[in-house]
């Protein structure tokens, strides 16, 4: 199961030739994830200050399909694929929506995997309520 989020490429996520800037790939994971949680009724706000708990990302990666440019509408599918004790890690694919109601084309796929720590970079467990709503997704 995956949450889709949809997002216009604005100008400044493009180089001289219109084509997205290949970071801002994961930048669009991000708000992919952000979203997802946001379905489930959880809020990265809510897991950092009331339970004091970060998601560093401790690796990245993309696979470039097809270039996403100026003024496209596409489509962040984002989908928890692994959930240990200290570790979650997110797949992603980014679509352009057709304008002429074709299949949308795939542009990207890529990963992300972080480490549940505290705010002193320790080591700890999700809160059960995440780790809860995550695996139903999964």
């Amino acid at each position: 199961m995956h949450v889709t989020t949809s997002v216009r490429v604005r100008y400044a996520e493009t180089d001289q030739m219109s084509i997205v800037y290949y970071a801002n790939y994961f930048v669009w994971f991000e708000i992919g994830r952000v979203e997802l949680l946001r379905s489930l009724g959880l809020t990265y706000n809510e897991m950092e200050t009331e339970h004091r708990c970060i998601l560093p990302v401790v690796e990245a990666n993309c696979r470039y399909r097809a270039p996403a440019r100026y003024d496209d509408e596409i489509l962040i599918e984002t989908s928890p694929v692994l959930l240990r004790q200290h570790v979650i890690k997110f797949a992603y694919r980014v679509l352009r929506k057709e304008s002429n109601g074709a299949e949308p084309t795939l542009l990207a796929e890529g990963e992300t995997a972080h480490v549940v720590c505290d705010e002193n970079l320790n080591k700890r467990e999700i809160p059960e309520r995440y780790a809860k709503a995550l695996r139903s997704m999964m």
